[in-house]
């Protein structure tokens, strides 16, 4: 190393004006960026096949799969809304109970839905397509769309090969592969570019000029976000989401005073699954994932527990928490700086939490911080159905 080299390493770096980033801000700044590199799913083979994600593309946006040809994937995870629908809870055939996440980046999560009863993104595309409060198909007549249609048939086999579908087993197979085929597309669906990460990169390489592009009120809410109030501890890493689950408090809908089971009820769901990690259909039955299911207990600490969600395209995905109880960030906010209305909590719920009793301008900061999450860089493309000419070769 070149003795200017060192010094470059040695010297303090520079912070933005009008904000002083220590070396442990600094540090905790870059701790969110970038977003590695997409991590392989053992349990489907054909995850970043590409027509495996071809037919999970036409897939996602087919209404034929619905019990009444109204309904497709993309009716709750709409891309105008940073693939949400905007409501305070999912409406299919009819009203469900939960908020819909965004699909950006869950190829990075560990588990899915709110309660995190599924252990893979193929096996949660699989389940509204036969809820009834969603798109309540069945297995036969989903398949039975494959089948009909000439080039989703003659992708299918061009992936998975012959589509059988005469006995049980042949129908769980295929719906499983239903599911590999839209999670090989969802996998595309990837937020790493947003005037956040573009900062950090500066940031990283001390380009003081790129850095002056980053909205002064963004960097004060930005080292609050990682200082005084401690946001990373759950909203951590290139994600902003730990990935786990935990009881805030959140105040419920309608007159709960109690938080509700969530994920320990839905560990016994996980475990019965016959598409979980460990089960017949994967394609890693035994593999690292499918071990981390004989870990898991249904605990008393678990009542109330909710999965931490991305903060990435936040802006856009109102309303917030698991059943959209706050229509807005600033609601959000709000919540945790008083706490006010949280519920008491389960049998082991979060203790850390304390109001943080954001000034009016802290509050500003922060949401600005939060506004540069949102990132606009996904090809337009999977934004909307592909064209029938898409499906052939």
């Amino acid at each position: 190393m070149s003795v200017f080299a060192l010094l470059l390493l040695l010297s303090p770096q520079e912070s933005p004006p009008g904000v002083v980033f220590d070396a442990t801000t600094r540090a905790r700044i870059l701790q969110h960026s970038p977003l590695p590199a997409l991590p392989p799913d053992p349990t489907n083979r054909v995850a970043d096949d590409n027509d495996a994600s071809r037919l999970g593309w036409a897939l996602f946006y087919d209404k034929r799969l619905s019990k009444d040809g109204s309904i497709a994937c993309a009716t709750c995870h709409d891309p105008a809304h940073a693939f949400t629908d905007g409501r305070a809870v999912s409406r299919g055939l009819a009203d469900g109970q939960r908020n819909t996440p965004t699909l950006y980046n869950t190829a990075w999560q560990r588990w899915y839905f709110w309660d995190g009863r599924a252990d893979s993104l193929w096996a949660q595309a699989l389940d509204p397509l036969e809820d009834p409060l969603e798109m309540g198909g069945s297995r036969a007549s989903i398949l039975g769309v494959v089948a009909s249609d000439e080039l989703l048939r003659a992708n299918y086999e061009r992936v998975f090969g012959t589509l059988q579908t005469k006995g049980t087993e042949d129908l769980d197979r295929a719906f499983a592969n239903v599911g590999k085929s839209i999670a090989a597309f969802e996998r595309k669906l990837v937020s790493r570019e947003s005037a956040f990460d573009r900062f950090a990169r500066a940031l990283r390489e001390n380009d003081a000029a790129a850095q002056s592009a980053y909205p002064l009120a963004a960097r004060r809410g930005l080292a609050l976000f990682v200082g005084r109030a401690d946001c990373r501890l759950c909203h951590s890493g290139p994600l902003f989401s730990d990935g786990e689950f935990h009881d805030i408090g959140v105040p419920s809908r309608g007159d709960a005073t109690r938080p509700e089971p969530m994920r320990r009820s839905a560990i016994a769901l996980l475990l019965k699954n016959p598409f979980r990690a460990a089960g017949a259909f994967s394609d890693a039955p035994t593999g690292r994932r499918a071990l981390e299911l004989g870990t898991l207990a249904e605990t008393s600490d678990l009542y109330g527990q909710v999965k931490t969600p991305s903060l990435r395209n936040v802006a856009r995905t109102a309303p917030y928490m698991h059943a959209g109880q706050f229509e807005t960030l600033e609601q959000v906010l709000r919540f945790y700086s008083t706490r006010e209305g949280a519920l008491a909590p389960g049998h082991h719920g979060e203790t850390i939490l304390k109001p943080l009793n954001f000034t009016p301008e802290e509050t500003a900061d922060l949401l600005a911080f939060l506004n540069t999450l949102t990132d606009e860089s996904l090809t337009e493309t999977l934004k909307r159905a592909p064209p029938r000419s898409a499906l052939t070769r």
